[in-house]
């Protein structure tokens, strides 16, 4: 199948931490001329059968999809899922175990705002979560700016979201053996995604697309919403480096926050294979 197609392949709905439905983020992203869409929730598989039925209503073909996350080397990566099966019983209790976490993650982290003087921010965070299982800092950093506390989402981040700042609170994810199985048995492909926005050093970079291959991961998103021109790139000669498949989405999640819009990314580089050809029979 060719390169040559507005794919996006990476979104988010109010089912995790994006600000659409999954009805209003299928017409969106037909009316920016998508033609394979994918909804890929964080940790949640809840919203792929409304997805599918949007798409379809669209006019648009689908892959379901998700957005695992992982802990590697220290940090939170984040490992996309497309094209499995959404009932996938193995699949739904991996991520029901990941989202395990989050309520108590999200209490300290509203303490440690109290603690210099942001009060209510757990109860504030709750009015943005479409789904409790999946409160995040996106929500916190909704409410700190509804409240003048920062004047944008980027802005909490830096000031109170961030490791060593007052809202930080770390929580042990998945390993990346976990998603990439939880994946695989359900007959999906799994991609690394945004690989730029990790700060790895090249050998830990290297350690997780060698480890990534090896659990039998078989994507990485090139062409996405926080890479430049320089890292398309780049990620495409790693693409070719692993041999792996390339993805292309614009990690949407609201159209007051997002710099990348649904289906305005360039193309992926001709020269490589795209995720969607491993994926052909499972295109809905």
């Amino acid at each position: 199948m060719t390169s040559i197609l507005n794919a996006d392949l990476h979104c988010h709905s109010v089912i995790s931490d994006g600000t659409l439905t999954p009805e209003a983020l299928a017409e969106r992203a037909r009316t920016n001329g998508v033609e394979l869409w994918a909804l890929t929730d964080h940790d949640e598989i809840g919203g792929q059968h409304r997805a599918m039925a949007a798409a379809k209503a669209q006019g648009m073909k689908y892959l379901t999809g998700t957005e695992i996350s992982i802990t590697f080397a220290g940090q939170t990566v984040h490992i996309v899922g497309l094209g499995f099966d959404p009932d996938n019983a193995q699949l739904v209790q991996g991520l029901a175990q990941t989202r395990g976490g989050r309520g108590q993650r999200a209490q300290e982290m509203s303490d440690g705002l109290a603690a210099v003087g942001i009060k209510g921010a757990y109860e504030g965070a709750l009015k943005y979560a479409g789904n409790l299982e999946l409160i995040s800092r996106t929500h916190f950093a909704r409410f700190l700016v509804e409240t003048g506390a920062c004047k944008d989402t980027n802005e909490v981040f830096r000031k109170y979201l961030t490791e060593g700042k007052p809202g930080y609170v770390p929580h042990r994810w998945a390993s990346l053996g976990d998603a990439v199985r939880w994946i695989t048995q359900a007959q999906g492909v799994a991609v690394i995604a945004h690989p730029a926005r990790y700060k790895f050093s090249a050998n830990e970079e290297y350690a997780l697309f060698s480890e990534f291959k090896t659990h039998g991961g078989q994507g990485v998103e090139v062409v996405t919403g926080s890479h430049t021109p320089a890292e398309y790139v780049k990620y495409a000669a790693t693409a070719v480096e692993f041999d792996l498949a390339a993805s292309r989405g614009s990690d949407f999640h609201s159209p007051d926050e997002s710099h990348t819009d649904l289906g305005t990314l360039p193309y992926l580089p001709g020269t490589l294979t795209p995720v969607w050809a491993l994926l052909a029979d499972r295109i809905q």
